[in-house]
């Protein structure tokens, strides 16, 4: 019976092993939930920017144009990705740490590969349709390429990240079909669902 459960012992140090070498799981739920306070003070900024005195809830029927807007916009969603990757490396690293792996692995390496290329073409086709005047779908076209990178590098990390990816396309589709109310869903996109999210990772993996 002893020999029995040292062997159950032994396959389970070697499945852990093999799950360290071949996923990035220094990633922290926490970091998720911060990002996803900083996309919704983003989103906040924004709507100060374009719609105040407006009630965000109002379905909007015009598109900004104005090259200062259109700039303050850009400048405050590079700093909701800024805070929210520099949060996510320091608390990964930390994590890292304690458990005892390397940040930079082969595992991170493959999913930072999976989730670029979404990631980057879905950056280009933005800044096309918006040098393009089509800003309607620019945060549809967000959530529904975020979704897909997320799905992609999931493979190489928690089960968890797939589920977000899913919704974030469900999220993006429906507001497509809404373009008007494109700040409110990018908030429940990157801000709630993050929110949602991370406190899940973190109850299960970081306690």
């Amino acid at each position: 019976m002893k020999e029995i459960q040292e062997y159950e012992k032994d396959i389970a140090s070697i499945r852990d092993m093999m799950e360290r070498s071949a996923k990035f799981i220094s990633l922290t739920g926490l970091s998720g939930v911060l990002a996803g306070l900083y996309a919704l003070a983003g989103a906040t900024a924004a709507y100060f920017t374009v719609h105040y005195p407006i009630s965000p809830l109002k379905f909007r029927i015009y598109s900004v144009r104005e090259p200062d807007t259109l700039l303050r916009l850009i400048l405050i969603a590079t700093l909701v990705i800024i805070a929210s990757l520099a949060t996510g490396l320091f608390l990964s690293s930390k994590k890292a740490k304690k458990q005892g792996v390397k940040l930079w692995s082969a595992a991170s390496q493959r999913m930072l590969l999976n989730v670029s290329v979404p990631l980057v073409s879905g950056g280009i086709f933005i800044l096309i349709m918006l040098a393009t005047d089509h800003f309607g779908l620019a945060a549809p076209a967000s959530l529904i390429f975020y979704g897909l990178a997320l799905i992609q590098g999931s493979a190489n990390t928690f089960d968890e990240i797939r589920y977000l990816g899913y919704s974030q396309i469900i999220l993006g589709l429906v507001s497509a079909m809404l373009p008007g109310y494109g700040l409110i869903f990018w908030s429940l996109g990157f801000g709630v669902l993050h929110i949602v999210y991370g406190a899940i990772m973190h109850n299960k993996y970081d306690k």
